[in-house]
């Protein structure tokens, strides 16, 4: 089965090619499909933006296209970043610049409890929309550690691995992250709806 990555991010490109990898799925890139495409991302919850996003790209390419729209929720600041992750610090905000303000912002708040959240959504050219999502709870540090990974992973620690996801090779990371149980979850209900059997082999 092939599948669209619908995003421009390398980084989320990188992860569902690992992620999916061992599915029998494989995942293009828009520059493989020759599409350079921006959504808006103008929902106020991940489901709602995974879904745009999913269904703007299969319109585009007329193919089943894979998105998700994932964030960092920090219980202190009331779910902020959330939906707003990325562009935390602002339009164009560097990973850098995101975690310098979150850093900030919990300055001497003793409540560091945090979670990633994911929604992922596949779109298929019939129209049908298949959603699932992935939590993973952790904490954020006062320290960047590690050079891996992206986003908000070096300062978000997992008490139960002992490091943060930046410290994590690939396989470790992607093994427990909150992409790797929103896609977990989207297989799950493709192999129930028929589309992928239980080897991972495409029925439709």
């Amino acid at each position: 089965m092939k599948l669209l990555a619908a995003t421009n991010n390398k980084g989320k490109i990188k992860e569902l090619g690992e992620i999916l990898s061992g599915l029998g799925i494989t995942v293009l890139t828009p520059q493989e499909a020759g599409l350079s495409l921006e959504v808006e991302e103008t929902g106020s919850t991940f489901e709602e933006n995974a879904v745009l996003k999913a269904r703007a790209w299969s319109e585009a390419s007329g193919m089943p296209s894979l998105a998700d729209d994932s964030g960092l929720c920090v219980d202190s600041l009331g779910g902020r970043p959330g939906v707003l992750s990325a562009r935390f610090a602002g339009e164009g905000a560097s990973d850098g610049e995101n975690i310098e303000l979150l850093l900030k912002s919990l300055k001497g708040v003793a409540g560091r409890s945090a979670r990633f959240v994911c929604v992922a959504a596949l779109a298929l050219p019939a129209g049908e929309v298949i959603t699932a999502e992935g939590r993973y709870e952790g904490v954020i540090i006062d320290t960047p550690l590690g050079t891996g990974g992206f986003g908000y992973d070096p300062v978000f620690f997992d008490p139960l691995a002992g490091k943060t996801l930046a410290q994590m090779g690939p396989e470790e990371k992607n093994a427990r992250s909150h992409r790797r149980q929103a896609l977990d979850g989207l297989r799950e209900k493709l192999q129930a709806s028929g589309y992928l059997d239980g080897d991972a082999g495409c029925r439709k």
